[in-house]
């Protein structure tokens, strides 16, 4: 038997489990899909119309501040479900229950694995569920090629790998679910302050430095410009950039902590 079959075959045991846990609590990955779209909801029908004029000149109509507003509000979806992943592993860092799998005959990376990779399916259907809500109050992506759909897909795809290796991390080192929680909100308060809902350049000088480098604001940019079939510059790479070093950082830091002898 190939060396890599155990690993494979323990890592989907785990992914299973995680699944079958998100569809028997819904609860949480349902609140934390209600802020997303509550904030959708809320800027286009309350700000849309001058959002729209600020953004578009006068004259400009609501659905242009929806086209410029649905590509951050995805990537906020995607770090507001990767709380409810820090969570789910600080409740079984303090249940016992990683504990229990350390002693067992398994793989000793597939419980993370498990997590990272249910994480993400998740994060992506969540995305999904959000998109056509985005769809459903006039969002259209008339402009792009299925090829920049398609990378439009694996962006979401890495940018929720790499956040949820960070998160997986917090988990671990959180004592409890509230700890984990209160850790990762950085997750969903880094878009508030990018360029999801003004563009950089509407932002007072001593601000914008603070939504520029950071994270979310290049893969914004990049998802925009994807989703629209405009220019994206240097943000994509920035954005790959990102990712890598984010989940490079994670990976290395959450193995680290697992791999500790516990107390």
């Amino acid at each position: 038997m190939s060396p890599l079959a155990p690993a494979v075959r323990d890592s989907t045991t785990m992914l299973r489990r995680n699944l079958l846990h998100a569809r028997r609590y819904p609860s949480l990955t349902l609140n934390l899909l209600l802020t997303p779209v509550m904030l959708l909801l809320l800027f286009v029908y309350l700000f849309g119309d001058v959002m729209s004029a600020g953004i578009g000149g006068a004259g400009a109509d609501r659905s242009a501040y929806i086209a410029y507003l649905v590509p951050g509000i995805l990537l906020m979806t995607i770090g507001g479900t990767v709380v409810g992943t820090a969570v789910s592993v600080s409740n079984d860092m303090s249940e016992g229950i990683i504990a229990r799998f350390r002693t067992m005959a398994i793989h000793r990376g597939s419980v993370i694995i498990g997590h990272v990779l249910g994480s993400v399916l998740q994060s992506l259907i969540s995305v999904i569920l959000v998109g056509a809500v985005g769809v459903a109050i006039g969002f259209r992506s008339t402009d792009a090629t299925p090829l920049e759909w398609l990378a439009a897909l694996g962006l979401l795809a890495l940018f929720a790998t790499a956040l949820t290796w960070i998160a997986v991390g917090m988990g671990l080192v959180s004592p409890n679910a509230e700890a984990a929680s209160n850790n990762a909100l950085p997750l969903i308060f880094l878009p508030l302050i990018s360029s999801a809902f003004v563009p950089l350049d509407s932002m007072p000088g001593w601000f914008r430095p603070v939504a520029e480098y950071q994270p979310f604001t290049p893969a914004i940019e990049t998802l925009r410009g994807l989703l629209l079939g405009s220019p994206i510059g240097h943000n994509g790479w920035l954005t790959i950039a990102w990712c890598l070093t984010l989940t490079t950082l994670g990976h290395l830091w959450t193995t680290k902590v697992y791999n500790r002898d516990p107390k």
